[in-house]
């Protein structure tokens, strides 16, 4: 019996970086409450997350660069699309003044780069992540001379 395609768990790197992603917004209030501190919720998924994706991939025997990737790139939308909001918000308020096309072409600008950079940001620090993973476990399997 052949299991409906849509009734499918997502892949494990996915799942993964899913998981590191909402491991990390807790941290992120925690930190943000921090004497001058401005943590975003982008920028700790791309960083906490990823590094939480990638001990979790490393502990589970798979690669821990394709969850720090794939939670760079959730970190990465979700930063732009925060940014969105905000603008759109303030524009509705009418409490902003109308954008040069200067200043809209800088930001459409950033937040391509910000798209393009964030997963390597992610693969980072999964990598990171997954290193940390298998030098603690190793030295913990290893005995106390390893």
């Amino acid at each position: 019996m052949d299991i409906d395609p849509r009734f499918q768990t997502l892949p494990a790197a996915w799942r993964f970086a899913l998981i590191g992603a909402v491991v990390s917004l807790p941290v992120a209030a925690i930190i943000n409450q921090l004497p001058n501190s401005e943590a975003t919720i982008g920028g700790s998924i791309i960083v906490i997350g990823a590094f939480s994706a990638g001990v979790i991939a490393a502990v589970r025997s798979t690669n821990p660069d394709e969850a720090g990737l794939r939670a760079g790139f959730i970190g990465g939308t979700l930063a732009v699309v925060t940014l969105i909001v905000t603008i759109v918000s303030t524009a509705i308020s009418d409490t902003m003044a109308a954008w040069p096309l200067s200043r809209v072409v800088f930001w459409i600008f950033a937040s391509g780069l910000v798209l393009c950079l964030s997963p390597i940001f992610g693969l980072v620090f999964g990598r990171v992540g997954g290193w940390v993973a298998n030098t603690a476990t190793s030295r913990l399997t290893g005995g106390a001379n390893a």
